[in-house]
């Protein structure tokens, strides 16, 4: 199947040149365009993954300086405050996929998209590492007939960097919102203080001491199943596998209450482990996500709408790829 040029904005930064190594991985012929404020670095990624341009942007240009050049989605690994990937993919009905945003600061985005919404997908892809939590909690919700209470615990070992952009990404996001979006008996609050304070095992059984996140998987999550007790909890500390003399990993630690489907009252406690860490996770769903939207699965592109990564990621193919590439969903024991 013949599909256009992915633009990759911030292609060349950590996370974006790992996200276009997993899809050339996956599909080697696909075209790449990685657009980088650094011109030597996105072309020295170029000419590694081959099949690939190298470009600057410029954001204040309605066409971002690339002129006529063809193009088939976008997808943005930075935080894009312009909105000009989004812009630029409206005004010619290109899916459209960033990573980057809070929360707090999907507003604009979603007014583009609602200004236009026949104009292509749209995707809210801030979901933590984009879908490596939902995507498994969903299919373990399936157990219940249901959910109650969702914890999520992410943690992140402190060697894990995942490159400047997410360091910065990060530094934006607690500073402009240190209070943590949960939802409680049915209610959206804002934990912050002591509130905002929590604690969850990790894979190994350690205690972790972590703090509320306002990650977009909250809304989400409680949409999809009912559940009347969202939270998201992140923690920066050794991951079990370093703990245990090995590589730093990534763990997203998913407790689960409800009803099961005999009546009876249940609980249950898993795991999503990765053993590269959190960005070749991310770069899994960014990658699945962009296979969708472009139609190199084979089917027909994803249609105009806006969209949660879950909404997109094929569970059987994200599990799947999550073990191949050596990670797993674990049962934990109860606590």
């Amino acid at each position: 199947m013949h599909v256009k040029p992915i633009l990759m904005m911030g292609g060349s930064g950590a996370i974006g040149r790992l996200s276009a190594e997993t899809l050339r991985s996956l599909y080697p012929g696909v075209p790449l365009v990685l657009a980088g404020r650094d011109l030597g670095k996105a072309q020295a990624a170029a000419d590694e993954l081959g099949n690939a341009d190298a470009v600057t942007l410029d954001p204040s240009a309605e066409d971002l300086g690339l002129g006529d050049r063809t193009i088939g989605a976008v997808a943005v690994f930075y935080a894009d405050n312009r909105l000009a990937g989004l812009r630029f993919a409206r005004a010619r009905s290109l899916p459209h996929l960033n990573i980057s945003s809070g929360v707090f600061e999907i507003a604009p985005e979603i007014a583009t998209y609602m200004h236009r919404p026949e104009a292509g997908a749209v995707v809210l892809g801030y979901e933590w590492l984009v879908g490596a939590t939902t995507v498994p909690t969903l299919e373990l919700a399936k157990s219940f007939h249901r959910v109650d209470s969702i914890k999520i615990g992410a943690l992140v070992d402190e060697e894990d960097g995942g490159g400047p952009a997410v360091a910065e990404d990060f530094e934006r996001l607690s500073r402009m919102m240190p209070a943590a979006l949960t939802l409680r008996g049915g209610t959206y609050i804002w934990r912050a203080g002591d509130d905002a304070e929590a604690r969850f095992r990790a894979i190994d059984g350690t205690e972790i001491k972590a703090s509320g996140f306002s990650s977009i998987d909250v809304a989400g999550l409680a949409a999809a199943t009912g559940a009347t007790d969202v939270q998201f909890n992140l923690a920066t500390g050794l991951s079990s596998t370093r703990r245990r003399g090995g590589p730093k990993s990534t763990e997203i630690i998913i407790e689960l209450s409800g009803e099961g489907r005999d009546g009876q009252t249940l609980l249950t406690r898993h795991a999503v482990f990765h053993p590269g860490g959190a960005a070749p996770l991310t770069a899994l769903g960014v990658a699945t996500i962009l296979e969708r939207l472009t139609g190199l699965d084979g089917r027909d592109p994803a249609s105009p709408g806006l969209y949660f990564p879950y909404q997109l990621l094929d569970p059987v193919t994200y599990l799947n790829r999550l073990e191949a590439a050596g990670g797993a969903v674990v049962e934990l024991d109860r606590l």
